[in-house]
């Protein structure tokens, strides 16, 4: 482990809230984000658009039932202090493009559906691989295998969204005509990526719906997942500084946000903003910083050592541990290797977190939150 990277893993971890308790979170981003439709979908885009493609554009797809078992499998493989399993908290989304609605009016217009809606069409579409996967979720939801909160409405920039469809953009089209939204291409701004829902150019005229957005995407993800979400991700973690202080009227209780990023102002000026963890007065919410990071399909390192010794560096500090990660690394839909080594990795981790510290106990974010507000 290089000098620099142990001090910055120990660095973040000084300031803010402090516990004695090991508390280990898993935050995986982008459940219910349809991605890549399917190993068809993939080479029908890749045939017609052969851009460079990164993982989420070569193995990102909605979470399939096989996906959602075998995940449930590993979680349920340890058993923390107080006997509970691991607990994923998927920053997920509550809806996806309506494909059929947009191809039988031309491609004019975007349309959304709810995310239960999508698992109905794809169950009809690719029996094999969905049918049921809607039920699964419920019941992982129930057994305490998921606690998901909310990531947005949808996984994407409606900005360039809307731009590239009125100029019926050859990249955009293919994905669409394959029930897919990926690998699209350059944005077109230099503060705009295409993933990042609510970054923007101009912070006045780009962010004006992005309340109503936000509202109608917590109100659907209260019908579709069956409670209020109180805590906040945005995709690519890009929000706009002059609305945070709304959150708290939405309903949010909490902002999950980088220990360190360059913050957006506005026409490519940028400021450097760090976080700590803890309750904010004077904002009255309470923040949660990530300081683990596990992308086990990402690169050919070791990602279970690199996990365990930033768990370390956060109870060193009497922190607890926030494990970053994304849903790509569990997909198997359209190359079960991917997944095999994803949760391959994820049960080496488990199992060498319950052997290092059988004190530890494993929560959800949320429960992170009220114990934060409650000590």
């Amino acid at each position: 482990m290089s000098i620099r990277n142990f001090l910055i893993d120990n660095l973040k971890n000084i300031p803010g809230w402090r516990t004695k308790r090991k508390l280990v979170i898993f935050s995986v981003d982008d459940y219910g984000n349809v991605r890549v439709d399917s190993k068809k979908a993939l080479e029908n885009i890749r045939k017609k658009i052969p851009q460079k493609a990164q993982r989420f554009d070569l193995f990102d797809t909605l979470e399939t039932k096989e996906d959602l078992e075998m995940l449930y499998k590993v979680l349920n493989s340890v058993k923390d202090r107080n006997g509970n399993p691991a607990v994923f908290t998927p920053y997920a989304l509550s809806c996806n493009i309506d494909f059929e609605q947009m191809q039988e009016e031309g491609y004019e217009t975007y349309h959304y559906e709810l995310l239960p809606d999508t698992f109905q069409k794809l169950s009809r579409l690719q029996p094999k691989a969905y049918e049921g996967t809607w039920e699964l979720w419920q019941e992982g939801m129930a057994k305490g295998f998921m606690r998901p909160e909310f990531h947005g409405r949808e996984h994407f920039n409606l900005k360039v969204f809307e731009e590239k469809l009125s100029k019926k953009d050859p990249a955009l089209m293919v994905s669409l005509e394959n029930r897919s939204l990926a690998n699209i291409g350059s944005s077109g701004y230099s503060s705009i990526g295409w993933t990042a829902a609510f970054s923007f150019w101009d912070p006045i005229e780009d962010t004006k719906r992005f309340p109503e957005v936000i509202q109608e995407g917590l109100e659907a993800f209260e019908k579709v997942y069956g409670y209020q979400s109180k805590i906040f991700t945005p995709p690519a973690q890009q929000f706009p500084a002059h609305l945070e202080g709304e959150l708290k009227s939405w309903g949010l209780e909490a902002l999950d946000r980088p220990f360190y990023q360059g913050k957006h102002l506005g026409f490519g000026k940028y400021k450097k903003q760090f976080a700590s963890m803890g309750y904010k007065k004077a904002q009255d919410r309470v923040e949660l910083v990530r300081n683990v990071v596990f992308e086990p399909t990402d690169s050919a390192i070791d990602h279970v050592a690199k996990a365990i010794t930033q768990i370390e560096a956060a109870f060193r500090w009497n922190k607890p541990a926030l494990i970053s990660s994304h849903r790509v690394n569990f997909c198997g839909h359209i190359d079960p290797k991917n997944r095999e080594k994803g949760l391959g990795d994820l049960r080496k981790l488990l199992k060498a977190i319950v052997q290092k510290w059988p004190e530890v106990e494993f929560v959800s974010a949320g429960e992170l939150v009220e114990i934060i507000r409650n000590e």
